[in-house]
């Protein structure tokens, strides 16, 4: 059986990770990778597609608001 992966931020450094965690769902597993830029140029090319801000919800209330303005260059 496949393991799901998990992304997460850390609460202390913001890094973003990915990986798996163990059992009680909280405590990251020894594959987590640090991908804090690949996210956040995924995220940037996902708003530069769609052309409007977007909104994250949480429990269907509105949490937060990101806009992408593309400076030059390549994404």
């Amino acid at each position: 059986m496949k393991k799901k992966l998990h992304v997460g931020a850390s609460p202390l450094t913001g890094t973003i990770y990915a990986g798996t965690v163990l059992k009680d769902g909280a405590t990251w597993a020894a594959d987590r990778q640090d991908v804090t830029m690949d996210a956040l140029v995924a995220v940037a090319q996902h708003g530069i597609h769609f052309g409007k801000p977007i909104e994250i919800t949480c429990n269907g209330n509105p949490e937060f608001k990101i806009t992408v303005e593309k400076l030059g260059g390549a994404i």
